[in-house]
């Protein structure tokens, strides 16, 4: 068994990574649909993706988010967002390879169909149950309650990016009850029925290797960090390692 410290930048870019190779998603390159909802973690899994067909171009994840959580000596508005968000590119949507410049999930929602898939990220994660819930700014649900109509309605896949830095105690249901009742004030929460992928699932799906959260935090740069014990046969701790080990220079995430 081995132990890294992985960064809240080096387990997004992991993330991308891993979400680059999914099986899933290399069908879906092939003969689909692939949305990727803007955020901060799902900037790097763009960045990834787009890799693989032909290279990143123009794209840049200093503007790919709607919302984002900044430190409240920061000036934002009510909903968490930055005042300017003119620079918003839209959401990275690939049809059979091709990237659809400009596109959002607005536009494409209605034509996704089974075996399609949207990458959706995510504010609270319960490990232990393998879920997730979002932040909801938007009083008609935003690009979440947009991509739950294809969900529910075509079986259309969703898949969850996120970080075990956004790891919660407690239950999300019974939680999103406190935030979402009558005379609550900030963001509303919704636990959203899709498939949890995190640093551990990176690293199994990307090394063989199994991993397990062990500790967190961190100053000076580390902070918001998680300790994972990477353990399996000695090829994949090694590959393990070479590819932490490749992500450990990561720069912290900066929006312009």
């Amino acid at each position: 068994m081995r132990q890294f410290l992985i960064t809240p930048a080096a387990g997004k870019r992991l993330i991308g990574k891993a979400m680059a190779a999914h099986p899933e998603i290399r069908r879906a390159l092939d003969g689909g649909t692939i949305v990727i909802v803007a955020g901060t973690t799902n900037g790097y899994v763009a960045e990834e993706i787009l890799s693989t067909i032909g290279g990143t171009g123009d794209f840049t994840r200093n503007r790919f988010f709607r919302g984002v959580t900044l430190p409240p000596s920061r000036p934002t508005t009510d909903t968490g967002r930055l005042p300017d968000e003119s620079g918003f590119p839209g959401d990275v949507v690939i049809t059979n390879g091709g990237w659809q410049k400009g596109k959002t999930i607005f536009d494409v929602v209605d034509g996704l169909k089974e075996g399609d898939i949207i990458l959706k990220g995510a504010n609270a994660l319960d490990l232990n149950r393998k879920r997730a819930a979002i932040y909801i700014g938007d009083p008609k649900g935003g690009t979440t309650a947009v991509a739950l109509q294809a969900v529910a309605g075509r079986r259309v896949r969703l898949i969850l990016p996120v970080g075990l830095e956004k790891r919660i105690s407690g239950d999300l249901d019974g939680l999103a009850g406190k935030l979402n009742t009558p005379g609550a004030r900030g963001p509303r929460l919704l636990p959203v029925p899709g498939r949890v992928f995190t640093e551990i699932d990176a690293i199994a799906l990307l090394t063989g290797a199994a991993a397990e959260l062990v500790a967190g935090g961190g100053v000076c740069g580390a902070e918001g960090s998680v300790w994972l014990a990477v353990s399996g046969e000695p090829e994949q701790e090694e590959a393990a390692e070479n590819l932490l080990r490749s992500l450990s220079d990561e720069p912290p995430f900066f929006s312009r």
